[in-house]
């Protein structure tokens, strides 16, 4: 007759050893998938309920819980009407109904594996950061046209005199023509698997280039100019952080994690992504987005601008770099908990993820 301890997780091929408590190591495998999925798709809410907040004016579900007097907060001034009322009871189930599909989901599911489950979460901060590059790709250049056309004077006659002043307003550059240049971001990243970043780079130092050719030959230089090169520069950094994250490239302490085991490597991912990473992207995401005059909301809702004449319309768009940041950091470091626990469990490394899943630099 067997031990528990030489029980077998079946589907999840773990050793199911028992834990205190009595628990199995399937078990444990069950919440942690939860409780890493959950977390991720709070913070894919958290941003949406933010834009129906900030953006389109719905109450949010802490004013809901003032005006049901819940958690002692401080009633509201004015209630929430009807209207009010039914838009904070959908942002409520917003969080409350996806977290009970992933639990049934999880229950359903038990042959997934955690190394299977990071290997998605992976997919999809890789997914975000393609839709960023192609994102800043495409308003960049627009922008540079549009800046350019206007500060030599072309731009009316191209468009007409009413068009050329509306394109001179942040706001409705932003909605019509960035914002467009986002949506169709979002159907190029799904079709492509690269993410760029030595094209990106190459494009950096073209604009570079650009800018001392015109400045030192043809005595040239607008503010546009050096507005791209900044514009591209933080989307470079801050975009390339998740996959530099997966790749192992970001700088450690190598001197005494180098010579550690495997199951030391991941007790130290394990832990350093619990108490610093993902904390980490939850502030930024949570001090920058909580209010409307926030470092990210502040800037993306006045449509911020530089005032340097005829820059590039997209230092809003700067700020936003930072929920790109925080987002495809955080679902990558609950990726790196995923794969540790799977490495201390002893979970067998096989099924690898597709190809185009670890896209290439």
């Amino acid at each position: 007759m067997t031990s528990p301890a030489a029980d077998v997780a079946g589907e999840n091929g773990v050793t199911a050893a028992s834990e205190p408590g009595g628990y199995s190591a399937g078990t444990i495998v069950q919440v942690l998938r939860v409780t890493a999925l959950c977390t991720v798709a709070l913070a894919l809410l958290f941003i949406f309920n933010n834009y129906l907040i900030f953006w389109q004016g719905w109450p949010g579900v802490t004013n809901l819980y003032a005006h049901l007097g819940l958690f002692g907060l401080k009633p509201l001034r004015t209630g929430l009407d009807g209207g009010a009322l039914t838009q904070g009871i959908v942002q409520l189930l917003l969080y409350l109904v996806p977290v009970v599909l992933l639990i049934l989901m999880v229950t359903r599911a038990k042959s997934h594996s955690l190394r299977a489950d990071a290997d998605r979460l992976t997919a999809l901060a890789a997914y975000i950061v393609r839709w960023g590059f192609w994102s800043v790709l495409l308003i960049g250049l627009a922008d540079m046209v549009i800046s350019f056309l206007r500060v030599e004077g072309f731009l009316a006659d191209l468009v007409g005199a009413d068009l050329a002043q509306d394109l001179g307003r942040s706001r409705f550059r932003g909605e019509n023509v960035h914002f467009p240049l986002m949506g169709l971001s979002l159907v190029i990243a799904y079709f492509t698997r690269t993410l760029g970043f030595i094209w990106l780079a190459l494009l950096i130092v073209v604009a570079e280039l650009q800018i001392v050719v015109a400045r030192f030959v043809f005595s040239y230089e607008q503010a546009f100019m050096a507005d791209l090169v900044r514009f591209w520069y933080g989307a470079m950094f801050l975009f390339a952080s998740a996959y530099t994250l997966l790749a192992e490239g970001h700088v450690r302490v190598d001197i005494l994690y180098a010579g550690l085991s495997e199951r030391a490597k991941a007790w130290s991912n394990l832990v350093g992504s619990l108490l610093f990473g993902i904390p980490l992207c939850w502030i930024i995401l949570t001090r920058g987005m909580w209010g409307k005059t926030n470092v990210v909301n502040g800037p993306m809702l006045n449509y911020e601008v530089t005032q340097s004449g005829f820059g590039l319309y997209v230092k809003y768009l700067m700020a936003g770099f930072l929920v790109v940041y925080a987002l495809s950091m955080l679902i990558q470091f609950v990726s790196y908990c995923l794969t540790s626990v799977a490495v201390l469990l002893g979970e067998p490394n096989g099924e690898p993820a597709p190809a185009d899943e670890h896209p290439a630099v």
